[in-house]
């Protein structure tokens, strides 16, 4: 077991450029250990291990190889490019972890066992234990954190089982730390806090002082949120932001604010109606629980079917606002109240309320399907849908891209440029 609690920076970006970046703004704010990770390995192989040592010769370096089989051969290449440390899977055979631990004596490195996807992790760390690893990883995946996944219990569990030093990973902040420390971790590696901040030094610095202090220090968000704080990330994220996580999908089409600089967060109260007809609208309002998103289906746009009145009682309600992919009008009264509804057309005239609809059924608006309970973001660029099942992950995996664009825009404002940050023209798809 090592005297010193070890902050390790897992770069887990795509272009050597940006790691080595990156790691020079870690090392500045006192990181013990610089990890090359999976993706930066698998999109620039092992020379990204060789330059990281090459700069950084006083820094242990972390191969993040996640190996499966081949273990020995794969151990001695990663050692050999300057790896002090090579990752190998939990899942993998107990022989591809034997020969793994005999290459990395031979060339005077050790192996630490990832537990990620491990069913019984206790169990296989005792059993890594006994077959000559020298730590043990657990590592929540990202896919994983999306979910809000915590890690704490686990380290506990594993503690009990094991005498090897334990390495955690997986959306760690300054905040975040200090439980982790207490159940047990020693090794505690970020990755996001660090490789997604504006100012990684300032970052690196307040996950030192977390980690050496063992006290939960604020941090520039970077933080996972849990199902009762969708709103607050949703408020985070921008429509593009969250369109991105869902992979461009989910945006609505057709619709235009009636107002810009107004945001509308919140489950969906769903409506169907007729041309004109206003009544099922209106009544829905009344079903409408405060932060919730009114979204009416209309079948026509030649008259209206939303205005002022209807719009001052959802404020007045607490409604976050209103989406119709139909007409609406009165919108120099929606925009003097400062209501959020979006539309396809503007008419001034309504029809009559005759009551034929539905509330609360599924809906197609602006051509995306729409489900009471679904979560609505809405802003200046247009509407994105995002289904109620998968919300918590997408309010995660939006915040996610808005962090990445943070630094990304740091570096361009140092004197670079989007396609040279992200080297387009390396990664654009080779045909023929």
């Amino acid at each position: 077991m090592q005297d010193r609690r070890i902050l390790q920076v897992a770069l887990d970006v795509y272009n050597a450029h940006r790691a080595l970046e990156i790691a020079r703004e870690a090392v500045l704010g006192g990181v013990d250990w610089i990890e090359a990770g999976t993706p930066l390995i698998k999109s620039e192989g092992l020379d990204a291990v060789r330059e990281l040592k090459r700069a950084f010769p006083d820094r242990l370096i972390v191969a993040d190889m996640k190996i499966m089989d081949t273990g020995g051969l794969e151990t001695e290449m990663a050692i050999k490019a300057g790896a002090s440390i090579v990752t190998i899977l939990g899942a993998a055979d107990d022989g591809t972890v034997r020969e793994g631990v005999e290459a990395a004596r031979k060339y005077g490195g050790r192996i630490m066992i990832d537990l990620i996807a491990v069913a019984d992790k206790p169990k296989r760390a005792k059993e890594a234990e006994a077959l000559g690893v020298d730590f043990v990883g657990l590592h929540v995946g990202v896919d994983e954190q999306m979910q809000g996944r915590s890690p704490v219990q686990m380290v506990r569990d594993v503690r009990a089982a094991t005498s090897l030093p334990i390495a955690v990973a997986g959306g760690l902040t300054s905040e975040t730390l200090a439980p982790l420390i207490e159940a047990g971790a020693s090794i505690l590696v970020v990755g996001g806090a660090i490789t997604k901040a504006a100012d990684a030094t300032n970052a690196t610095r307040r996950l030192r002082e977390a980690v050496d202090h063992v006290k939960v220090v604020a941090s520039e968000g970077m933080r996972k949120f849990a199902a009762s704080d969708l709103r607050k990330a949703f408020e985070i994220a921008s429509t593009p932001n969250v369109s991105d996580a869902m992979h461009r999908e989910g945006a609505m089409t057709g619709l235009r604010p009636v107002t810009q600089g107004l945001k509308a967060i919140g489950p969906a109260v769903t409506v169907h109606t007729m041309d004109g007809d206003w009544a099922k609208p209106v009544e829905a309002i009344d079903e409408c629980p405060p932060g919730s998103v009114l979204v009416i289906q209309v079948d026509g746009t030649n008259k209206a079917v939303w205005g002022e009145l209807a719009s001052h009682t959802s404020k007045l309600k607490g409604v976050s606002g209103v989406v119709i992919d139909g007409a609406i009008r009165d919108v120099d009264e929606i925009r003097r109240i400062a209501f959020p509804a979006w539309a396809a057309v503007e008419r001034p005239n309504a029809g009559d309320p005759k009551g034929f609809g539905e509330i609360g059924t599924e809906i197609l608006a602006g051509g995306q399907r729409v489900r009471a309970g679904d979560w609505i973001v809405a802003d200046d660029n247009g509407i994105v849908v995002v289904p109620r099942e998968r919300a918590q992950e997408i309010a995660n995996r939006a915040v996610d891209v808005k962090e990445q664009e943070d630094r990304l825009r740091a570096e361009i404002e140092r004197g670079s440029s989007l396609s040279k940050v992200l080297k387009l023209r390396k990664w654009e798809k080779i045909v023929g």
